[in-house]
């Protein structure tokens, strides 16, 4: 992708095709998580979080600085493309699986970062299909609470070094009081910039990746109104879809 910066943090977006829900099924959603393990072992690739919806899924990923466009890219082709082919191969399909190409946007450590954790594990909560991120299995929370034991995709020990938690636990609790902040405040409305802009953090973050991509694309800088502190990189005549 044209605005991939090495070094950073990027929260993917994906949606089926035509915005069918073709992984309803708890089969495929499983599916697709036992294969996305499967690509993340070797890939250079960490994996923060991820939801995996009816007809679309997040993935917080944090490929190493070396080649990280080329690991992300590799990561995304060979997992969307083997579960596509899989998909279509057991349902007897021969349509496209999945719509237009994965955005990415890139994610700065620390405060952001934790608010982008929340969004995507508010996911089906959003979409009104559970009341707790801990009653949807396809989840980061699940993994990042410690719940989940085995057959983990979430690489939680790297994920401390970038939201500043210190200790698991101290995460864990921190986490559990900013998710049931959200749920008090009913902050469940679908927000775009964190997956149609190029990036999101401080003023300095966001300006640093405007300068690194000005030779590649048209973008701007906007505070964002939701946040303080906060700032959105974005295109200036943006491409792509919503997504919840």
């Amino acid at each position: 992708m044209r605005y991939i910066v090495s070094g950073h943090t990027y929260h993917v977006t994906h949606r089926c095709h035509n915005r069918d829900f073709l992984l309803r099924c708890r089969r495929d959603r499983t599916a697709y998580r036992g294969m996305l393990r499967d690509h993340l072992a070797g890939s250079g690739v960490r994996l923060f979080s991820y939801c995996i919806t009816s007809n679309h899924v997040h993935l917080l990923l944090r490929p190493e600085p070396a080649a990280a466009l080329e690991r992300l890219s590799h990561l995304m082709q060979g997992l969307e493309g083997e579960f596509a082919r899989s998909y279509n191969r057991r349902k007897g399909r021969t349509n496209a699986f999945w719509g237009d190409r994965y955005h990415a946007t890139m994610i700065e450590s620390g405060a952001h970062l934790w608010r982008c954790l929340v969004y995507i594990d508010m996911n089906m909560v959003r979409a009104g299909a559970v009341k707790h991120p801990r009653e949807w299995a396809w989840t980061g929370y699940q993994e990042l609470m410690g719940l989940r034991k085995r057959y983990r995709v979430v690489d939680v020990r790297a994920l401390l070094e970038h939201v500043d938690a210190g200790t698991e636990q101290s995460f864990r609790e921190h986490y559990d009081e900013y998710l049931n902040q959200a749920l008090e405040r009913n902050e469940l409305g679908r927000d775009p910039k964190w997956t149609e802009s190029l990036a999101i953090g401080s003023k300095d973050y966001v300006r640093g990746i405007g300068r690194k991509i000005q030779n590649r694309m048209n973008t701007e800088v906007v505070e964002d109104e939701n946040a303080p502190s906060s700032w959105v990189l974005r295109e200036t005549e943006p491409e792509g879809i919503a997504y919840g």
